[in-house]
C-alpha cells in the first residue's frame, strides 16, 4: 500500500467514524453491557491495577478506556486516543456523565500517537488494529510508551464463519458490488484471524510473554431486523461499499439484510454471535 494509498484510506475510514457517532451515542448502553465480558477479560490480560497510567488506543466511544479509569481510580490516568472526533465526543461525554477526572482525550492518528517513552504501565486497543493500515507501526509506537514490565492487550475479529454480527451484511451487498480484496498480510477487518500473525507482529515490536485465546459473545441483540440494520450500516466498511452502490438499491439492500439476519423473518430479534481474538504481551 503506498502512502497516498494509506492516508485516503485513514480519511475515509475517520468521515465513515464521523458519521457514525450517532448511532454509536443511541446504541451505546446496549453495546457497552453485550461487550463488558469482552472489556473486563481485555483489562485483565492487561494488568490493570489502581494508580496505573494506561494508554487506550482507538478508543471510539470509550471502552475499554473508560472501564480501566474505574480500575486506576483517582491516583490513576486513562489518555483515550482515537482519529475520530465524534466518536471520542461520545466517550467525554459518558466521562462527564460518570464523573471521571482522570481520563484525557486525544484526537490523534494512533500511527502517529506522540507519547513521552516510558511512561504508561499499560496499552489498549479493542478491535481497532486490524483496520489500520499500518499495525507494526502502532505495535512499536505502544511498546515504546511502556514501562519496562508494562503490558499491552488487543482484539481482533475472529474467523469469518464464526462471525455473522460482522458479516451478514457483507454477504448481502457482494451481490450488489465488488468488495475490496484483502490480500495475505495486508491490514483488513479480518487481518488477525489467524493469531499466528499478531504473534509475529507483537514479537517483532518487541513483545514477550505472549498470550492468545478466543471469546465469543453476542455484542447486541437488536429488536429487529431492520434495527440491527441501522447499526451495522454504520460499520466503516458498510458505509464505504453502500457509498458505492446506487441509492435507489439501498431499501432493497436493507430488507436483504433484516431477512438474512432473522432468517427469513425481518421483525424477530436478532442475536448474532462474535467470534473474538483476545492476545497480551509484556514490555
Amino acid at each position: 500500500m503506498t502512502q497516498i494509498d494509506a492516508q485516503a484510506r485513514k480519511e475515509q475510514h475517520r468521515e465513515d467514524w464521523d458519521r457514525a457517532a450517532p448511532i454509536w451515542r443511541k446504541y451505546d448502553e446496549s453495546l457497552r453491557r453485550g461487550s463488558e465480558p469482552l472489556t473486563r477479560r481485555l483489562l485483565d490480560l492487561a494488568g490493570i491495577k489502581l494508580g496505573q497510567r494506561v494508554l487506550d488506543i482507538a478508543s471510539g466511544t470509550g471502552e475499554p478506556g473508560l472501564s480501566a479509569a474505574e480500575i486506576a481510580g483517582s491516583s490513576g490516568f486513562v489518555l483515550l486516543t482515537d482519529q475520530s472526533p465524534e466518536m471520542l465526543a461520545v466517550a467525554r461525554d459518558k466521562a462527564r456523565v460518570q464523573g471521571l477526572q482522570n481520563v484525557e482525550f486525544r484526537v490523534c492518528d494512533a500511527e502517529q500517537l506522540e507519547l513521552d517513552q516510558e511512561s504508561f504501565d499499560a496499552a489498549l486497543c479493542r478491535g481497532a488494529l486490524p483496520l489500520m493500515p499500518d499495525p507494526p507501526a502502532v505495535l512499536r509506537i505502544a511498546h515504546a510508551a511502556l514501562k519496562p514490565g508494562g503490558r499491552i492487550a488487543v482484539t481482533a475479529g475472529g474467523r469469518p464463519e464464526a462471525n455473522p454480527y460482522f458479516t451478514v451484511p457483507y454477504l448481502v451487498l457482494r451481490g450488489y458490488t465488488t468488495l475490496p480484496r484483502y490480500e495475505p498480510g495486508a491490514p483488513g477487518p479480518l487481518y488477525f484471524a489467524d493469531p499466528g500473525r499478531l504473534s509475529s507482529l507483537l514479537a517483532d515490536a518487541g513483545f514477550r510473554e505472549l498470550h492468545f485465546e478466543t471469546l465469543e459473545l453476542v455484542p447486541m441483540e437488536f429488536e429487529s431486523g431492520s434495527a440491527y440494520w441501522e447499526y451495522s450500516r454504520s460499520f466503516w466498511g458498510v458505509a464505504s461499499v453502500l457509498a458505492q452502490i446506487p441509492t435507489d438499491q439501498h431499501e432493497k439492500i436493507a430488507q436483504e439484510v433484516a431477512a438474512l439476519a432473522t432468517s427469513g423473518n425481518p421483525e424477530s430479534t436478532v442475536s448474532l454471535t462474535s467470534e473474538l481474538v483476545l492476545a497480551s504481551g509484556v514490555k
